[in-house]
């Protein structure tokens, strides 16, 4: 479905990217992953085979987003692939919230989608698939979470705006949304396994389907809207959320 196709996944050091990068390599791709940590990015690297690079670059800087293209152009020549997924997530409760968390989110999750998907645009040709990561946060009123949400509806929103200007190139813009998922950012770096798995059980069950999704789920929506096999989607969004928004 995807053999020989080219892929770019920001935020692909861990979690869900990491588990799309590992599903697309293993189906033929030749895949690009992205983080800030230098580290994570070579720990990642080493789990994926030779026909995937690691490129440190964060997609709220402008010159990392320059020399992510260069690099991209030089190793792959175009891209036909490109999975918008870094992003970032935290409470933001009302009364609680300062500035900076506001901007932080915003930078991350809106400004660093856009512009990134900006900058690959050069190395995108007719018939290639931007992907965007939302949240099933953009389809729900909850708690604590009001600026969280808010960035997520805003890139729900790309996805239609960006179908509707990039459809006479050929290119077609789609989302997934992912529920509650088994990732690093539910999970604080020394915190034990049993902690965790307890931590999962619980918050599991507040879904409909009754547990926490893992990466590999949300990498499968990803897959598809990837591959020629989503031709005629433009501007839709993939639920993978357990049934979050819609039970």
């Amino acid at each position: 479905m995807i053999t020989g196709k080219t892929v770019l996944i920001t935020g692909g050091s861990s979690g869900i990217g990491l588990a799309t990068a590992k599903m697309m390599v293993a189906n033929g791709a030749k895949v690009a992953i992205t983080g800030t940590n230098s580290t994570k990015l070579a720990s990642a690297l080493k789990e994926l085979d030779e026909h995937a690079i690691a490129i440190q670059a964060d997609v709220t800087q402008s010159a990392d987003l320059d020399k992510l293209c260069a690099k991209l152009k030089s190793e792959f020549g175009q891209l036909d692939v490109f999975f918008a997924n870094a992003g970032i997530a935290y409470a933001t409760p009302l009364g609680a919230t300062d500035e900076q968390q506001y901007d932080q989110l915003m930078n991350v999750n809106v400004k660093g989608v856009f512009f990134s998907v900006q900058a690959v645009l050069p190395l995108m040709k007719s018939g290639s698939s931007i992907i965007l990561n939302t949240s099933w946060l953009n389809q729900v009123g909850t708690p604590r979470k009001s600026v969280l949400s808010a960035s997520k509806a805003a890139v729900r929103s790309f996805a239609r705006s960006m179908s509707a200007e990039l459809v006479e190139q050929g290119i077609r813009v789609n989302c997934v949304s992912p529920g509650t998922i088994k990732t690093p950012l539910h999970r604080s770096v020394d915190e034990t396994e049993e902690h965790f798995s307890k931590y999962a059980e619980k918050v599991g069950q507040t879904a409909p389907i009754g547990r926490m999704g893992e990466p590999e789920e949300i990498a499968n929506a990803v897959m598809f809207l990837a591959s020629n096999a989503s031709s005629y989607m433009l501007g839709a969004e993939i639920m993978v959320d357990g049934g979050r928004a819609d039970i």
